[in-house]
């Protein structure tokens, strides 16, 4: 399965549930930390075998002796990387896509690729698990080539678990869209329930199941419950609100080191998920 961990806003715990999720695992998994612009999961892991690889896009090179001018390539970029001024025509590679339209439609053949780096794919392992990160160049602000190429480095013989960036943009689509399920995890604030519902919508629209994990959940305070209910989402876990899961979450500790209660709660949402993949499986 290819389990995705996402929300509507930062803040809410996903890298927590993430991370405790991944050391409950009842098999060899893949934790994949798609929050390539602030990625975490690592100081919460002690990893061994690490390796970096630099990750490049491409990023269009002009030869002025070929090009004409004509304008061609100007006109299909959307994103305006090419434009040009006066007799000369410029590229910002910040702007380009890197769709290789530019050079596909070039008559005089006159641009080639070239490259820009956009950060480091890691790559390491912790105990039987494997751990994948992105870490975006500083400066950098196309964060979706650098998600899918951490996706890419994914080995296929395990599940995969993806710590989704936060929101709802471009960065999250690109992590989750061949999801075969989402865990999103909210807490119960107005804010964290504005942003669910736009999480929700955006996991229906790209046709994902998912289910929701109420974080810092208090007594007597039932908005997410509620919510869940009416939308017919399930709800697979409550995680307290409790000044220890803070203090632990500072000390840079899984919550299940902290209370052995979690681990079985833990465990079990592994089951439920477990069994949610295998209906996935006989529908299709």
């Amino acid at each position: 399965m290819k389990i995705a961990i996402a929300s509507g806003k930062g803040g809410t715990g996903k890298t927590t549930l993430a991370v405790n999720l991944a050391a409950s695992a009842p098999m060899p998994i893949c934790l994949l930390d798609c929050d390539v612009e602030e990625p975490n999961a690592h100081l919460f892991i002690q990893t061994e075998r690490i390796q970096r690889y630099p990750e490049g896009v491409f990023v269009p090179v002009i030869d002025t002796d070929r090009c004409t001018l004509c304008g061609k390539c100007e006109t299909i970029c959307r994103f305006s990387a090419l434009v040009i001024i006066g007799k000369r025509l410029l590229a910002y590679p910040e702007m380009c896509h890197a769709c290789l339209g530019c050079m596909r439609i070039c008559p005089e053949e006159a641009i080639s690729p070239g490259e820009r780096i956009l950060g480091d794919v890691v790559s390491a392992t912790f105990g039987t698990h494997q751990l994948i990160w992105g870490e975006m160049r500083v400066g950098e602000a196309m964060s979706p080539p650098l998600i899918e190429a951490v996706q890419r480095m994914a080995p296929d013989d395990r599940s995969l678990l993806l710590d989704a960036p936060p929101g709802t943009s471009c960065p999250m689509i690109a992590a989750i869209r061949d999801c075969d399920f989402v865990v999103l995890v909210t807490e119960p604030t107005p804010f964290g329930l504005h942003d669910l519902s736009l999480a929700v919508e955006t996991a229906r629209h790209l046709k994902i199941p998912c289910g929701i994990v109420v974080n810092r959940a208090e007594k007597g305070n039932t908005q997410i419950q509620d919510y869940a209910s009416r939308e017919k989402i399930p709800l697979l876990l409550e995680i307290p609100f409790k000044r220890s899961y803070a203090e632990s979450y500072s000390r840079g500790e899984k919550l299940i080191d902290t209370d052995p209660a979690l681990k079985k709660a833990f465990t079990g949402l592994w089951e439920i998920i477990l069994k949610r993949g295998q209906e996935i499986r006989r529908a299709s």
